[in-house]
């Protein structure tokens, strides 16, 4: 499959079939994770593959009230959580480099990515979740204090074809030389 039919054809997906993933499925995207770049190649990621149903549901009990995510962790096979060592990236010699601070988010948003890019081109879904109680998560996942869990991904088969969503033109969203123009 080529790179830009994945971006074309990924989907946020919340309903999965009833169908194991296979190990080296997981394994393939994962390591398409760790080839995301990262500021000055820090890699701050960590990653957690989650199959207990038990801490699946904890984990969907941790999502914000109402989010659309929440039967897809219950359903799915295999959730991802994506998590950060924080104060490395954007850090040098233990002070942040820019005003922008710690460049975690950024660096999971790049990796999470490549996983769901990837995770799509193997016939396989996943729907970005952000909207949970992080701090609830860490606990249920046993997290240190130095890491932040950021981003969650279910990742199974799809059981359906999520409709296709409307993008904004090119020139709603693209200026040239300032903004505005």
């Amino acid at each position: 499959m080529k790179v830009f039919e994945a971006i074309e054809g990924r989907r946020s997906v919340r309903k999965y079939k009833d169908k194991d993933v296979e190990d080296e499925k997981i394994a393939k995207i994962l390591k398409a994770a760790t080839w995301a770049p990262s500021w000055a190649n820090t890699q701050c990621w960590r990653f957690i593959v989650v199959r207990d149903e038990g801490i699946k549901k904890d984990l969907a009990d941790a999502l914000s009230k109402g989010n659309p995510a929440t039967d897809a962790f219950l359903d799915a096979p295999v959730v991802i959580v994506g998590c950060a060592k924080r104060e490395v990236s954007g850090y040098k010699g233990g002070e942040a480099v820019t005003e922008k601070g710690d460049w975690y988010m950024f660096d999971i948003g790049l990796a999470m990515q490549n996983l769901m890019l990837t995770a799509y081109s193997l016939s396989l879904g996943t729907v970005q979740t952000g909207s949970f109680e992080a701090q609830e998560a860490e606990k249920i996942l046993d997290i240190p204090e130095e890491v932040s869990v950021v981003s969650m991904t279910p990742v199974g088969y799809p059981d359906r074809e999520p409709n296709v969503p409307e993008r904004k033109d090119l020139d709603e969203i693209v200026f040239e030389n300032k903004y505005g123009k």
